[in-house]
């Protein structure tokens, strides 16, 4: 167990109902009111890729958010109720994801934490800021930001954090000038594409190729090919882990041996997976959790998750724990508030999780720093100086 007084910050749950998978389910008869004055079970619901591509990203962060839920209902709940935690999968498609933001709503969810995609928060966000349900999200998109929710959080960095320390390693510290960029057309990376080049950009620098492929893509030869004629020396990665890991064993497969640089899915065993551990290695990550030995408290994370799962602990798993421990944090402190006062509520909370010290401000970003970590042997390791 962790030690939830030292959780001072709020966080948000959002859902896509998966069949049996509830952390606490309320008994015949209870209230069917989840907010404050109800007796009843507090409803949170997890929504995220369950199935699909994504569906590796979607599981850790519902293992993530149970966990903590877990703790907390061993300990008795938030102010005496237990918290009800119900996941729906969004399979990463906006058009679900739009759906099911009407149906947690129609069913008395009070919080939403997820998703995982960008695309797919960007879609659900307006039907959740009608219907007043705060929620504290996974992607990183800058776009998620400019949509300026009140009731939209994040429980990470946005790309621009993320790109600009990458760049200030690549560049300014390792002294790399001919860098290439391929990424995709998906909203994350569109988001990883232009937060990366405004960093560049900041620095004087134009990549010596800019590649961009879409979200379904297979065969990346012909982009790989221009890249590799070119001759740079590292390669930006704008994708997702599926996606990315195909990128550089395509990109090995054609004999390019240089390095391969991007942010939080070129550090998860996905990545790592499909490209094949030698293929990855070498890969240098901007991520806000390079491993589960960066603390103490990671260390504790990592074997409460390995207990309850089976599975070593991952980033998603580790921000959507965060994510759950700021939302139950601030349902206690609010008394279990709902809609505008939770929101304000998860805005008060300040938080020292596993990805650092949370503390919202009006965009809904709370924590705004990474690590660089180059990947070792399969496994990352923080970068040296």
């Amino acid at each position: 167990m962790f030690n939830i007084p030292r959780l001072r910050v709020t966080a948000l749950a959002a859902g896509v109902l998966a069949a049996g998978l509830t952390a606490a389910c309320g008994a015949p008869g209870e209230s069917e009111d989840s907010g404050s004055g109800g007796s009843g079970p507090i409803k949170i619901a997890v929504v995220d890729a369950q199935s699909g591509q994504l569906s590796s990203l979607g599981k850790w962060e519902h293992k993530g958010a149970k966990l903590a839920v877990d703790e907390w209902n061993a300990k008795g709940g938030v102010n005496g109720r237990k918290i009800r935690l119900d996941v729906f999968d969004d399979q990463g498609d906006p058009t679900v994801g739009t759906n099911l933001a009407r149906k947690i709503d129609s069913q008395g969810y009070i919080a939403m934490l997820g998703t995982a995609e960008s695309a797919v928060t960007i879609a659900m966000a307006p039907s959740l800021r009608q219907a007043e349900i705060p929620n504290i999200a996974s992607g990183q998109s800058p776009g998620m930001v400019a949509l300026k929710s009140p009731f939209l959080f994040l429980n990470g960095p946005t790309s621009t954090t993320y790109d600009e320390t990458l760049a200030k390693y690549v560049v300014d510290q390792k002294k790399l000038k001919k860098i290439a960029m391929i990424s995709n057309n998906g909203s994350y990376g569109k988001g990883e594409h232009d937060a990366f080049l405004k960093a560049l950009g900041d620095r004087g620098l134009k990549p010596v190729a800019d590649e961009v492929v879409t979200t379904d893509q297979k065969d990346f030869s012909a982009q790989l090919t221009k890249i590799r004629q070119k001759s740079p020396e590292v390669i930006f990665l704008g994708a997702e882990e599926v996606e990315s890991g195909l990128i550089v064993k395509q990109a090995r497969d054609l004999g390019i041996t240089v390095p391969f640089a991007g942010a939080a899915p070129q550090g998860t065993p996905v990545y790592r997976d499909t490209a094949g551990v030698e293929n990855a290695e070498g890969t240098i990550v901007s991520s806000p959790y390079l491993s589960n030995e960066v603390s103490e408290a990671s260390k504790k994370f990592a074997a409460a998750y390995k207990a309850a799962y089976g599975e070593d602990a991952e980033l998603h798993g580790a921000k959507a724990y965060d994510g759950a421990q700021i939302l139950l944090t601030a349902l206690k402190n609010s008394g279990v508030a709902t809609g505008g006062k939770l929101a304000d509520a998860i805005r008060a909370v300040r938080y020292q999780g596993l990805l650092g010290d949370f503390a919202y401000d009006e965009t809904g970003v709370g924590i705004k720093a990474t690590t660089i970590g180059i990947m070792k042997n399969g496994t990352v390791v923080e970068a040296g100086t």
